[in-house]
């Protein structure tokens, strides 16, 4: 079962994706910052991240570094960031440290769903090739 770790402040927007995530078949878990999600992922070891980026305590750009540059391990996890953050250089800044993706809010479900499948299936092709991570 693929397990993805939605990382988001605002209580009614996680809430929904947390919904549609599950609705559509995967394991979902839940952080409100990115300290807690960096607990989580640790873990947790989720297969994919859903992360915004403007957040207290550590925003979704910190967390996706610790994570490349303190945690070998998980290193591999795709990060789909999801932000209110719509200007080009926050989306290059992301693509460039290796995010698998970034959308844009409001939220597009058909969108991220077909974004999180794609994830999926890089992930299934990866674990039949023997290089899971």
């Amino acid at each position: 079962m693929i397990t993805i770790l939605c990382v988001e402040d605002e209580d009614d927007i996680r809430n929904l994706l947390v919904e549609e995530i599950s609705e559509a078949g995967f394991t979902t878990l839940e952080a409100t910052n990115g300290k807690q999600a960096l607990d989580l992922i640790i873990s947790n070891w989720p297969d994919i991240v859903v992360c915004d980026i403007t957040m207290p305590e550590m925003n979704g750009h910190q967390l996706f570094a610790e994570i490349q540059m303190n945690h070998e391990q998980l290193a591999n996890i795709p990060f789909i960031f999801l932000t209110a953050l719509s200007d080009k250089d926050n989306m290059v800044t992301a693509l460039k440290a290796g995010a698998a993706d970034y959308l844009t809010k409001p939220v597009d479900f058909d969108l991220l769903m077909a974004k999180i499948q794609g994830c999926v299936a890089r992930l299934e092709n990866d674990r039949k090739m023997g290089r899971a991570f």
